[in-house]
């Protein structure tokens, strides 16, 4: 489900590869929205299925983690555990 906005970012955040990360200003532009950078990252927050949609990667543009539903320590675990696969 989700909203008319969130349909093409969900998809967007599957090629994002695992072990890697990409900005909210960049997935933005990959959908074609430049400048809906905050609601972006709303979709992010809105993901309830992070086992199958992975929003973690998804960072801001100066590298540092930005929100995450289950907290800031969950996406640098997860974030990690990808890395280091």
């Amino acid at each position: 489900q989700g909203t008319a906005f969130q349909h093409p970012v969900f998809p967007a955040f599957l090629h994002i590869p695992p072990g890697s990360t990409v900005s909210y200003s960049e997935l933005a532009h990959r959908i074609g929205a430049p400048k809906a950078v905050r609601a972006v990252a709303n979709a992010c927050g809105a993901n309830k299925l992070a086992f199958a949609i992975p929003c973690h990667r998804v960072v801001r543009s100066s590298g540092e983690l930005g929100g995450y539903r289950w907290g800031l320590a969950r996406k640098q675990q997860l974030l990690q555990r990808e890395q280091s696969a």
